[in-house]
């Protein structure tokens, strides 16, 4: 007789409830996002723990945080979840010939680099339907490890959060404090950065790429108490806010490329050097990626190389 692979115990809606309350952070999210009761994604878990036999979760918080064995067994519930979707994906292609490439963008390429991108794959030979997710890193970061997207593009995630994904390097590129044209710092010659503290300042929020950049740039040229924080990861909101008042905003260039060119923003004159940092391409180490999902990362591979 053959040992079984695993516990059969242990069920589907186990590991996705295990999941999802990391992701949401407590039961009440979990159960919306999943369509359960809070009670029966509580049960669940309960019931993997008691399997496993160790505590998966901190329960001593307001916000449930996962233990030492829980970040263990995180690592193995993404990756075979991601698997199994794959597989279940795989399968249906074949029986539909419906193939689906599923990317991200962070804010700093899906003005830009992403639709021209997408343009350039659909005119070709393996053009099919495509879904493009956009966000915050950290939201990007669970679809991909969970195999809800095959890859994303944007600033390189912090090395802390890279294990079992692999980077490749497209180009780098640094930030700016865009304003509106006829800002009281603009056209002033170069500044100091302190010069911003009585002003609104839009910044990425905790947990977005830039923000650690723009923290450092911050302490290391003693900024201190600013007027007033906005915390954003919206570009439409980012660009309306500071047309309509002497905000500035700490973005990425490319987002607010055009709005330079065109004279509609305008970049202060700031050492921002520092700020310098990777954009590129994210992937799941090891994945089996389609062949119309190769097709579609040489398109952004192109379309980088044709921007120079």
């Amino acid at each position: 007789m053959v040992a079984s692979l695993i516990d059969p115990r242990i069920k589907l809606r186990h590991v996705a409830c295990f999941l999802e309350i990391n992701r949401q952070g407590g039961v009440v999210g979990a159960g919306a996002a999943l369509g359960l009761s809070q009670p029966a994604v509580s049960k669940a878990v309960t019931e993997l723990e008691d399997i496993l036999g160790v505590a998966l979760f901190d329960r001593s918080r307001r916000k449930l945080a996962l233990t030492g064995f829980g970040e263990m067994f995180l690592r193995y519930a993404t990756t075979s979840v991601a698997a199994l979707r794959e597989g279940i994906e795989s399968v249906a292609n074949a029986q539909t010939r419906a193939a689906v490439v599923r990317l991200g963008a962070l804010p700093t390429v899906e003005v830009e680099v992403v639709p021209r991108a997408v343009l350039r794959f659909l005119q070709g030979p393996l053009a099919c339907r495509v879904q493009v997710e956009s966000g915050p890193s950290p939201h990007l970061l669970n679809l991909l490890r969970t195999g809800a997207i095959d890859f994303f593009i944007g600033r390189m995630p912090h090395t802390d959060v890279m294990t079992g994904l692999t980077f490749e390097h497209l180009y780098s590129e640094d930030l700016v404090l865009a304003a509106r044209p006829g800002h009281p710092l603009a056209g002033t010659g170069e500044l100091s950065l302190r010069a911003i503290e009585r002003f609104p300042v839009l910044m990425p929020p905790p947990g977005a790429i830039i923000r650690p950049t723009v923290d450092a740039l911050l302490v290391a040229n003693s900024v201190g108490r600013l007027a007033q924080e906005i915390e954003t990861v919206s570009n439409s909101f980012g660009r309306a806010y500071v047309l309509m008042s002497d905000a500035v905003w700490f973005i990425s260039r490319s987002v607010v490329a055009t709005d330079l060119e065109q004279g509609d923003l305008v970049a202060l004159e700031m050492d921002m050097v520092a700020s310098h940092g990777p954009v590129g391409i994210t992937t799941r180490a090891g994945a089996e990626l389609g062949v119309p999902t190769l097709a579609m990362i040489d398109a952004v591979r192109a379309e980088v190389e044709e921007r120079g």
